[in-house]
């Protein structure tokens, strides 16, 4: 066999693999839109570097040699493998393929978010395994997300990172809540709360959950010169409703996330007396996952069982 090229032509190959497919060079030109004389002189090419003739007569035309006949699949493969690298990549098969799904999430979210999310996800690519990692203050999930330990993230900043995509999931009005059965609560109807009450109240708050975030509650008091009085930090959102039930400790938090413990706690919500801006929820994910078939796909998931949680 002659020495290889230092560079060898793809087009070569993809002649070579029509070649061994149609076995007739005319029948080549036509496919490849090019004189006859071109294909004839790339097959003597071909001869010359791989040492065998490729195509010989037949009895009823050119048949491939034996040599040539075990170029093909090769041929093909480097073809398709070459075609994944650069070409339009294909969609992903949610129902076939098999993917690992790696989601970071805080535990406020509307307690029927993530659910929803698995169930559909479950239904849709039931081949596929789903991660759910929580967030908190000792979890440098915007580095996981870029050194691929983390697909994307699930929560709510005045202002994501500039550097990450992102698409918002929905708001979320914020609301406060008690003891129904406190004495503020029994006596104070849900739309008279004072600035003064808010403030003065014993609050429990949920702990940072990122590296030197504040929340949007505390970061918005701030802005305007003013404190709440935080009694109870607590690393276990979901468990803080509960806590109310035995307290007198006010939470502040999203009307959505409410909703499941208004209906199963003896708790009462309260209009808040300031004008916080809603709590918006995004998706938030790296360029490296930016363009792949089966993260889009995962994206728009996420996205409908959020449009389908806002509708109801």
């Amino acid at each position: 066999m002659a020495q290889l090229p230092d560079h060898l032509d793809l087009h070569l190959i993809r002649i070579l693999y029509l070649l061994l497919c149609e076995k007739n060079v005319s029948r080549v030109a036509l496919k490849l839109d090019q004189p006859q004389p071109s294909i004839s002189a790339s097959l003597r090419k071909l001869r010359e570097l791989t040492g065998d003739p490729l195509l010989v007569r037949g009895g009823r035309g050119m048949v491939p040699t034996q040599h040539g006949e075990s170029l093909k699949l090769p041929a093909k493969r480097i073809l398709d493998e070459v075609g994944q690298l650069f070409l339009q990549k294909t969609p992903f098969a949610s129902m076939e393929e098999s993917r690992t799904f790696r989601i970071g999430a805080p535990d406020y979210l509307d307690i029927q978010f993530l659910p929803t999310v698995v169930a559909r996800l479950r239904r849709e690519s039931p081949k596929s395994r789903i991660v759910i990692q929580s967030l908190g203050a000792e979890v440098d999930s915007i580095r996981m997300l870029s050194d691929g330990d983390l697909d994307l993230i699930i929560g709510n900043w005045q202002e994501p990172p500039e550097h990450l995509h992102l698409s918002r999931l929905f708001e979320d009005p914020i609301v406060c809540a008690m003891r129904a059965d406190s004495p503020y609560a029994k006596r104070t109807d849900a739309n008279e709360m004072t600035v003064d009450d808010y403030l003065n109240l014993p609050h429990v708050a949920p702990s940072p959950t990122l590296p030197g975030f504040h929340g949007v509650i505390d970061s918005f008091l701030a802005e305007h010169g003013l404190e709440r009085n935080v009694m109870v930090e607590s690393a276990y959102f979901s468990l803080i409703p509960h806590m109310l039930t035995q307290t007198d400790l006010v939470l502040t938090t999203g009307r959505q996330y409410l909703r499941f413990y208004e209906r199963n706690l003896p708790i009462k919500v309260f209009t808040v007396p300031l004008r916080f801006p809603p709590m918006r929820f995004y998706q938030l994910w790296h360029e490296r996952v930016h363009q792949a078939p089966e993260h889009k796909w995962l994206r728009d998931q996420i996205t409908q069982a959020a449009a389908a949680l806002s509708g109801k």
